[in-house]
């Protein structure tokens, strides 16, 4: 399993970081079996997974569940996993309770936070904690509403001097990694630049120190709208929908179960079930 002494080598020696969403056991199973060098349980699991049309309706119960789950399948991946909303903005106290139980109960290595100078102290405590932190700033899905919906952040200077600003905040609060979401790629160039810890991007262009993506995005699982930052590079969810189909005319035909899908007993078996009798 990496560590974030690995991480941060990596981006000392200019090595990318992979990072990508898993929220079950077989998708943590294939993400490590794929060579994914972090796993992220993103709330993101509230649209792609449980159907909700953001992520903010996800609860700790929500986290807990599928954190355990992924854990199940990467027991060798390092795992980050979301703390939802409204579970770490409140207070310091409440932060570091939650973020507790998700390494405690969830299984996680450390969790996720969205936001920037405004929720330093929260990061510091669990930081003092022994709690490991990625931070999250940019579009930040949680708050997307104040935010006047998904849309790319820090196009003006101010904006991008905010963003550099909320950084630096995260980095000097202890957080090991932060991933920067839909922001002009010169923004997340500067302050990959600037930080001394990772950046993860996720529409933050190549000059990140590491990239993620959503597990059902990469594959093309999710077909609700496709984010420009995303490549498939699979279509999944469209040849899953012709095996379906194939599977469905097979048993409305009769061709399926055939004799090489059935289990069968011998006729010493059957004629004393029958006797001299016929079914």
């Amino acid at each position: 399993m990496k560590t974030i002494s690995d991480y941060q080598r990596m981006k000392n020696d200019g090595e990318k970081i992979v990072m990508l969403t898993a929220y079950d056991y077989p998708s943590a199973r294939l993400a490590q079996e794929a060579g994914i060098d972090v796993i992220l349980v993103g709330d993101s699991l509230g649209m792609v997974v449980l159907g909700y049309d953001s992520t903010v309706p996800v609860t700790m119960a929500d986290m807990l569940h599928h954190s355990r789950a992924a854990r199940r399948g990467a027991g060798n991946t390092f795992i980050i996993t979301d703390m939802p909303f409204l579970t770490y903005q409140i207070s310091a106290a409440q932060a570091l309770e939650n973020a507790g139980r998700l390494v405690q109960e969830g299984g996680c290595e450390g969790v996720k936070v969205e936001g920037g100078e405004e929720i330093a102290t929260q990061v510091r405590a669990m930081v003092r904690a022994g709690i490991p932190v990625c931070g999250h700033i940019g579009l930040t899905p949680q708050s997307a509403t104040s935010l006047s919906g998904y849309k790319v952040q820090g196009r003006t200077a101010e904006a991008a001097k905010k963003l550099l600003h909320d950084a630096l905040a995260l980095e000097e609060a202890g957080a090991f990694m932060i991933v920067l979401e839909c922001i002009p790629a010169q923004v997340a160039e500067l302050i990959s630049k600037r930080l001394s810890i990772p950046t993860i991007g996720i529409g933050g262009g190549a000059a990140c120190d590491g990239q993620v993506l959503v597990f059902h995005d990469t594959l093309g699982l999710f077909e609700r709208f496709v984010p420009k930052f995303v490549k498939q590079f699979e279509t999944l969810g469209v040849k899953a929908k012709d095996a379906l189909a194939l599977y469905a005319g097979e048993v409305r035909s009769g061709a399926f179960p055939d004799a090489a899908h059935s289990f069968s007993m011998n006729e010493d078996q059957l004629q004393k079930i029958y006797g001299d009798g016929q079914p």
